[in-house]
């Protein structure tokens, strides 16, 4: 298993399907997830530190776990099938809930708490994108966006079509 962040959103043309970009936290290999509009802006709002002035459906789950007197421990990546990704939300006492991965991560990043994938998952799906070493972490942030755009401009959801089993 390994812990993720979240490098960003990027809608890709001409389709406009976002895709969710994480990446190993200890590692180099990324993960690229296709997930829907308001998935997407949902997280970007949370990545740019925007506060709606009123709760969103994932600020609503993080209130209704805290008011149900609930803790969200981690989410973890658990299983992809046939290019579709299967998320769990795991609470205390080993809870275990099944979620999209994309509604999981905007969850983990209101209640900041950890994103793991499972290794299954990062070997099947997980990427490396060349990496430059770079002193200046906005310089470091800019050049993995950098990357990532180049990545989606050569990759497409079939390219994350089973071919075994997952």
């Amino acid at each position: 298993m390994g812990e993720m962040h979240v490098v960003g959103i990027r809608v890709e043309p001409p389709q406009g399907q976002p895709v969710l970009l994480l990446r190993e936290v200890d590692g180099e290999r990324y993960l690229p997830i296709w997930i829907g509009q308001s998935e997407a802006a949902s997280i970007a709002l949370k990545q740019k530190g925007v506060e709606p002035p009123r709760p969103l459906t994932h600020d609503l789950i993080v209130n209704l776990v805290t008011a149900f007197g609930q803790e969200l421990v981690e989410v973890r990546i658990v299983d992809m099938q046939e290019g579709t990704f299967y998320a769990e939300m795991i609470f205390g006492g080993e809870l275990r809930v099944s979620a999209r991965p994309s509604d999981a991560v905007a969850v983990a990043m209101r209640a900041e708490v950890p994103i793991i994938a499972e290794e299954g998952v990062l070997t099947e799906a997980g990427l490396i994108i060349p990496d430059e070493e770079s002193a200046d972490s906005e310089e470091v942030k800019e050049d993995e966006v950098e990357k990532f755009k180049e990545f989606l401009d050569n990759i497409s959801p079939d390219d994350f079509k089973a071919s075994g089993g997952a």
